[in-house]
């Protein structure tokens, strides 16, 4: 798994957060969070999609066991990746927004590049 960011969580709650924003992200297109969660989610974002550009069963089923929706897979495949076919990574951007109203934590927008 890539970075070392441990996010003030246990191992299994960490993957499990990381799992739901990488799906959400790949379903709605950008999210918004903290910038270190920001920069996890963008790692394994990158991930899935390099991975689905392949478009084989061993990499249907790779990311099959990450994302947590058959239907945002099936987007992945048939929509996402297809964009990025010419593109080596740098599917993601991240904007900073500023802190958190109720503890002052630096926000970021998480979107896919057009």
């Amino acid at each position: 798994m890539p970075g070392t960011r441990k996010l003030g969580r246990t191992s299994d709650h960490r993957k499990a957060m990381l799992r739901a924003m990488v799906t959400y992200l790949l379903e709605n297109g950008k999210i918004e969070t903290t910038v270190t969660r920001a920069k996890e989610v963008r790692s394994m974002t990158e991930k899935m999609i390099t991975t689905a550009k392949t478009n084989d069963l061993h990499s249907k089923r790779q990311v099959l066991a990450y994302v947590t929706k058959e239907d945002v897979v099936k987007k992945l495949f048939d929509e996402i990746a297809p964009k990025y076919a010419d593109r080596n990574g740098g599917y993601t951007r991240i904007v900073k927004i500023g802190p958190r109203r109720g503890d002052a934590a630096e926000m970021a927008i998480i979107s896919l590049v057009e």
